[in-house]
């Protein structure tokens, strides 16, 4: 099955210049008339389910800065880590659906988590709200310099000639970098070593040491090993090029169009499941106006990510889109945390 990631999925929010103040006004003017307290009332909050200092924190950091400003309320950044992101999710979806609290997070706590863990806090389907896709978080596929291939097709066959003697690395099981890897040793029937670490830089570490073979990471990790040559980039996962590595094919691009290569991960806003429709409007509203900024947009692209901010239904579809695939890859890695 093919993943039709188009432009319009990915620059949605960016085709709909102009409507997002008057979507918002319009979203505050239903709310009055409701006789429902004005949104928002009160600071807001918005958790991360990650350290502090990591993309996705300084992405909310941002985004969460140029909101402030235009709602007139504080917007608090609450980095709530532990479990994968499981911890800060569930507080999100045990929150109040009042539009105060959100969450923005990854794919991984907001969709594959419930294929990963069989006793979840909570269901990410029913219990949190899909507000938008940030944006879209493809991975670079980079191997040590001491590898033999220059594109992904010379990689394939390199690994499956080399049987039981190459490693890869992921930043945890079940990451993307675990299932991605995981899916590769299988199909090219490879039995590659998985060697799992506690974050991207000891394992990009490892790598360039001779460690490793090959992994799957971000640019904003690999990218200054890249452009000086400790490591070669073999391709982007995804569909569309990275504005930061702009020479740098897709995998899909190299004829390799496998949906475990195409598929990408996101960061993503959500909200408590119940959280009322004009507030999620009102919100996307200022959101898509929000994207256009070009200090927003900057901080995006710069950490290897393709802007998106796409509607509450787009969002909807994509996931629905997205999950069996994802689905497979767990169950094909065999990868299980409870």
């Amino acid at each position: 099955m093919s993943i039709p990631v188009t432009r319009r999925d990915l620059l949605q929010g960016l085709a709909a210049i102009g409507g997002g103040s008057l979507l918002a006004t319009g979203a505050s003017s239903a709310l009055a008339q409701a006789g429902k307290p004005a949104w928002p009332s009160k600071p807001l909050r918005v958790v991360v389910p990650f350290n502090a200092g990591g993309a996705t924190d300084i992405m909310a950091r941002t985004i969460g800065e140029v909101l402030a400003k235009r709602l007139g309320q504080p917007v608090v950044v609450d980095n709530k880590a532990g479990a994968a992101g499981i911890l800060g999710t569930d507080a999100v979806a045990k929150a109040a659906p009042d539009g105060h609290t959100l969450l923005l997070s990854l794919s991984t706590s907001m969709l594959i988590n419930q294929f990963l863990y069989t006793k979840l806090p909570y269901n990410p389907q029913k219990d949190i709200a899909l507000i938008t896709q940030v944006a879209a978080a493809p991975v670079t596929l980079v191997v040590h310099p001491s590898v033999p291939a220059n594109n992904m097709k010379e990689l394939l066959a390199y690994v499956k000639a080399h049987k039981g003697k190459l490693s890869y690395g992921s930043w945890g099981v079940g990451s993307y970098a675990h299932l991605a890897g995981a899916y590769m040793s299988k199909t090219m029937d490879a039995d590659m070593n998985h060697a799992a670490y506690k974050g991207e830089a000891p394992m990009i570490q490892e790598l360039i040491g001779g460690q490793l073979q090959l992994c799957f990471s971000s640019a904003l990790n690999t990218k200054p090993f890249i452009d000086s040559g400790r490591l070669k980039a073999i391709g982007v996962t995804g569909k569309e090029r990275m504005e930061i590595l702009p020479k740098l094919p897709t995998i899909f691009e190299q004829g390799v169009t496998d949906d475990a290569y195409s598929i990408y991960g996101w960061v993503a806003m959500g909200a408590p499941a119940g959280t009322p429709k004009e507030v999620v409007d009102q919100l996307y509203g200022h959101l898509r106006e929000i994207i256009k900024d070009p200090k927003v947009l900057e901080r995006i692209t710069g950490a290897g990510f393709i802007p998106m901010m796409n509607s509450p239904q787009v969002f909807r579809d994509n996931y629905q889109r997205d999950m069996p695939i994802w689905k497979a890859l767990v169950e094909q890695a065999g990868a299980k945390l409870d």
